[in-house]
């Protein structure tokens, strides 16, 4: 069945998953899982462990897994880390589907995870294949605007060829970016991680893997989303910053 959404926004069961009476099981899910993977158990294993222990469904059991880490991979990350007032004058590589989509999910009121490492993520996924939305271009309205108060000296972006449509939405950003005369390139090319992870400059992602094996990277979704968004439905996956053994 093709993809006729016009919005980014929550999933028709997302006010009961995620309603407010479900987040301390959640919050609890998070801490079981996330102290397995510390103690260096198997990640499907241990979230089928846990989702089953706290009854979770299949849509809660993926927030988990996308809120979750392990303690080394915090202290990696944050070691990693830098602030948008850092950015003055540096280079930014920015992962353009990763990025983009969690705006747009943000702007539609879409459920966004404020998830252990401090990053925010959305329920989106590309599925391989992206598809315009209403929210597209205020989004990039929105970053655009916002990356200049921050004064970078370039922007990279970065987008999967093997998903439907990223050459459509990469003329929209060249388009975009030329009619504001914006310091931005964009790209599409088949396998973005690797470019990111190779680039001594700052990373804009919240894609796990890319923030293990980068060089640097800026939490810059999640500050956008919190200051210029406020009405964005942010569900606290985990508001501890502690990871205390399960009972």
């Amino acid at each position: 069945m093709p993809d006729t959404r016009s919005h980014r926004g929550p999933h028709p069961e997302d006010a009961r998953l995620f309603a407010a009476v479900n987040l301390p099981a959640l919050q609890e899910a998070v801490r079981h899982f996330s102290w397995l993977l510390t103690k260096g158990y198997g990640e499907n294993s241990s979230l089928k462990l846990v989702g089953d222990r706290f009854s979770l469904e299949e849509r809660q059991r993926m927030a988990v897994w996308r809120a979750s880490c392990a303690d080394a991979a915090l202290d990696l990350r944050r070691t990693k880390s830098v602030t948008p007032l850092q950015l003055e004058g540096r280079i930014l590589e920015i992962d353009g589907f990763n990025l983009l989509m969690t705006i747009e999910t943000a702007l539609s009121r879409g459920v966004v995870l404020q998830c252990r490492d401090e990053c925010v993520r959305d329920l989106a996924g590309l599925h391989g294949s992206y598809r315009k939305v209403e929210e597209t271009l205020p989004a990039i309205e929105l970053i655009a605007a916002d990356l200049a108060r921050w004064s970078p000296k370039q922007c990279h972006w970065w987008f999967d060829s093997p998903v439907s449509n990223s050459g459509r939405l990469a003329t929209l950003f060249r388009e975009f970016a030329e009619s504001r005369a914006l310091p931005w390139s964009v790209e599409v090319t088949p396998n973005p991680d690797a470019v990111l992870i190779r680039s001594p400059h700052v990373v804009v992602s919240a894609d796990s893997a890319i923030l293990d094996r980068c060089a640097l990277w800026c939490n810059y979704a999640s500050e956008l989303v919190k200051r210029a968004i406020p009405n964005g439905w942010i569900v606290k996956m985990c508001p501890r910053s502690g990871i205390q053994d399960p009972p």
